[in-house]
């Protein structure tokens, strides 16, 4: 069985990807996991891994090559001496795609099914984050993509009004597929279709002018910059540093030449040791970021208020939903303790209030397994003081939006966890009745 190697979309705006240099060469065997080539982006040179073992065949670009995202720059075969047909450009720039009529479509931007792995032919769309008509700005999140591993949040790329949906929530879109439209005026009609509508097959979109990375889940290794600001270093060495406890910045100092990749590591532990620069891996804080519109606590607290009679706090509702979503990483966990930590004011901590009634939350005095930090009545829409005694998530607003961060060492919470906090945590707050019926 042949696998695809594509190129891949690392960053904002990115339709093409310059190859830097390859790091197998043709008929080199492979193991998953291995750097297969590496990418150069507007900010840093990034190493691309093989997904599954076999040998490196049908190497169809250079080392210097600007290739299209999506595109097949070489396959992954059984054996070394395997050859393919033919090596397509990626699917959605060759097969024929459902697509309306173009005089139907308004005039803009596409936005496509991005690719966010190399393994990746499709992506399941969860939700869109805005309405048909709505005005939307390049940083904002236009809808969520489903991986193997979790769900994404893409931005929308351009700046303008969404008029035209190509797909619906649920449906399993090919990389590289329009999925929808932005407009630089508001659009005096919108299109909506479902991607799997069975109209007779028209030639593929343009390429789109955009394509949106994910934003969701970004865990800061700590450095120290060089004088202009910046360590380019794979995602492989950062984490291969991060897990022995070395210093990036040290290969700096030392003058080793950068991009750094997974090689590099063993010279950095080699290098003399200069006093402590070395990171405690157990105690170096990570950091995880999210944002989710206010409209769902703020609409259910208000619910309350006029249909039950009931005032919630929304600090009892925080401490619910971050309980909840807390356990649900760990289903051993018995009693879970929750801290809400306002800026100005004494701490409470409440015994399982993912358990009890939003209006009587049991306080207690026990040490608690997760801090809860809330920013929301003051201008600060971000903080980071460094590891704390439990996992601290960080809540504060930027007008109608929730900011969130997630803050935790390798001895609290291992990445997959801390995602799933921070992913269940924000899931429950942008649908509060849902999770609590």
């Amino acid at each position: 069985m042949q696998r695809d190697v594509i190129m891949p979309a690392l960053g904002m705006a990115q339709d093409t990807g310059k190859i830097t240099s390859w790091l197998k060469a043709a008929g080199d065997a492979v193991a998953p996991g291995d750097p297969l080539f590496e990418v150069e982006t507007d900010k840093a040179t990034m190493e691309v891994e093989a997904q599954i073992g076999g040998f490196l065949t049908n190497v169809t670009a250079a080392a210097g090559d600007d290739v299209p995202v999506g595109n097949v720059i070489a396959l992954i075969s059984e054996t070394a001496g395997e050859t393919a047909v033919s090596v397509a450009t990626s699917p959605a720039a060759n097969e024929p795609t459902d697509s309306p009529d173009d005089s139907q479509l308004p005039d803009g931007t596409n936005i496509i099914m991005p690719v966010l792995g190399m393994a990746q032919d499709s992506g399941k769309l969860v939700s869109w984050n805005k309405a048909l008509g709505d005005e939307v700005a390049a940083d904002d999140v236009l809808f969520e993509v489903e991986t193997d591993k979790s769900t994404m949040e893409v931005p929308a790329g351009a700046d303008g009004y969404l008029a035209a949906i190509m797909a619906d929530a649920g449906e399993d879109v090919p990389t590289g597929q329009t999925i929808a439209i932005i407009t630089a005026n508001k659009p005096d009609q919108t299109f909506s279709q479902s991607a799997t509508k069975a109209d007779a097959p028209t030639p593929a979109a343009p390429a789109p002018k955009a394509v949106a990375p994910i934003q969701a889940a970004a865990i800061s290794v700590p450095t120290v910059p060089r004088n202009d600001g910046r360590i380019l270093a794979s995602p492989k060495a950062r984490r291969l540093a991060l897990a022995a406890g070395l210093d990036l910045a040290r290969l700096v100092s030392a003058g080793h030449p950068q991009p750094y990749h997974a090689a590099d590591i063993d010279v950095l532990r080699n290098l003399p040791t200069e006093g402590s620069n070395a990171v405690n891996s157990s105690v170096a804080s990570r950091q995880i970021t999210a944002r989710v519109p206010s409209a769902g606590t703020d609409d259910f607290i208000a619910w309350m208020l006029e249909d039950a009679g009931i005032t919630v706090a929304p600090s009892a509702l925080w401490a619910s939903f971050a309980s909840g979503a807390l356990r649900a990483t760990n289903l051993d966990i018995t009693d879970l303790n929750v801290q809400i930590a306002p800026l100005n004011g004494d701490a409470t901590t409440r015994l399982n209030p993912d358990q009890s009634r939003l209006s009587n939350q049991i306080e207690t005095t026990d040490t608690p397994n997760l801090i809860l930090r809330d920013l929301t009545d003051s201008h600060i829409t971000g903080l980071n003081l460094g590891p704390a005694d439990a996992p601290t998530i960080t809540i504060a607003r930027d007008g109608d939006t929730l900011c969130l961060s997630l803050d935790f060492t390798a001895n609290q919470l291992d990445d997959a966890a801390a995602i799933a906090l921070i992913t269940g945590f924000a899931t429950r707050l942008a649908d509060p009745l849902y999770h609590l019926l």
